[in-house]
């Protein structure tokens, strides 16, 4: 029982630092009005900065980490995390907002490197892949409830109400896990090389650390990227169901289709299969483009096709690297790559929209799937490689 408490409490967490992003998200109009000398780029330099920590910093928080120690790192990250929400609430001159934006990002940085490594940590090997598989949907979990509840919590308390809520919650999960996460074992962790550089080469390069985090950037530049722009360019008047549904279906997919399959094949073979019906998703939304409700049939195929790989790659990370050292790193470079991916997606996506529609758009998913594929084949072969 303590097991699943733990489990579920870092899945907590895991939804706070989420909210990390969609707070902001909710409060763009307000926070727009408020810091007008900002403008619409200032604001969304807001809201994107905290995963910029994470492009940035994302092995090297894996390699730190696995340091200091999950517990640690996570106590940390979500105190934190609740004094910069705090601080938010009070609506701060902008330069101080920007400062407290960066903080968060360190903050959102270490609970998504931590979280991981401690499920895989804490579960049994029996349902590991469900344990991973439910986190993996705290992202998408967040904003749909964040949209659901956020604007009644603004309209009755304001903005402040939303920040301060934050904080209560990181709070309350900082005291669950004080009290449930084991305590760290302090060991010396060696490194690959005297620097930085040579670290992160040291994760990129192998078969086992990295193939995770390279499978995933495949998943991030396109499902981030689909969910924004898909809506706008569909047959008129499905938009709006595309846009509610898609994500839904992609978190109930991992967490029962995705959950069975992983209790009987590989997380990495998933990972691949996911992809492949993702082509399969991809090419018929192309075929029935403009045909309303098939084409919106086609792009919820697709919704669950992403999230058989967003679960599967989290389950991978478990499955490759045994150790808790192992786990923190590929964690965080499942984080760096996975920044990446949301951070170029859209923008290369509108631009392909904008000039090649409907191909432009095949062309896209089915490009990043295929590569999804090709990355773990060529990976899996090395580790078979290495284990001769």
């Amino acid at each position: 029982m303590r097991a699943v408490l733990t489990i579920v409490a870092i899945w907590a967490a895991g939804l706070g630092a989420a909210a990390q992003f969609g707070k902001i998200s909710i409060l763009f109009a307000d926070l727009e009005r408020h810091y007008a000398g900002a403008g619409p780029v200032g604001i969304g330099l807001m809201v994107s900065v905290v995963g910029m920590v994470g492009l940035v910093f994302g092995t090297t928080a894996g390699l730190a980490v696995a340091r200091v120690g999950p517990r640690r790192a996570m106590l940390w990250a979500l105190g934190l995390g609740a004094v910069v929400s705090v601080v938010q609430a009070v609506l701060p001159p902008y330069p101080i907002m920007m400062v407290s934006r960066v903080l968060e990002g360190a903050s959102h940085l270490a609970i998504v490197v931590v979280g991981p490594t401690s499920i895989a940590m804490v579960a049994p090997r029996a349902w590991q892949g469900a344990a991973m598989t439910l986190w993996s949907s705290f992202f998408g979990l967040t904003y749909a409830v964040l949209a659901w509840f956020g604007p009644g919590v603004v309209a009755v308390w304001g903005d402040a109400g939303l920040f301060l809520g934050h904080a209560g919650w990181m709070v309350f999960c900082l005291a669950l896990l004080f009290w449930l996460m084991p305590r760290d074992a302090v060991r010396e962790v060696k490194t690959a090389g005297p620097g930085i550089l040579a670290q992160h080469w040291a994760i990129y390069a192998s078969p086992r650390l990295g193939a995770p985090a390279m499978g995933f950037l495949c998943y991030t530049v396109t499902y981030v990227a689909v969910l924004t722009l898909l809506p706008a360019v569909v047959t008129p008047g499905w938009g709006g169901f595309i846009a509610v549904a898609m994500p839904l279906v992609s978190i109930g997919v991992s967490l029962t289709l995705g959950v069975w399959l992983l209790s009987r094949i590989s997380a990495v073979a998933l990972v691949q299969g996911g992809f492949g019906f993702g082509i399969a998703s991809a090419l018929g939304l192309w075929l029935f483009w403009g045909t309303g409700l098939v084409e919106a049939v086609f792009a919820l195929g697709l919704a669950g096709a992403v999230g058989i790989v967003q679960g599967a790659s989290f389950a991978a990370l478990a499955q490759l690297n045994p150790t808790p050292e192992d786990r923190a790193r590929a964690a965080g470079a499942i984080a760096q790559l996975g920044n990446l991916g949301t951070t170029t997606g859209t923008p290369l996506l509108a631009l392909i929209l904008a000039g090649a529609g409907a191909t432009g758009l095949m062309v896209f998913l089915v490009g990043f799937f295929v590569l999804g594929i090709a990355v773990h084949t060529v990976q899996a072969r090395r580790r078979a490689e290495i284990s001769r």
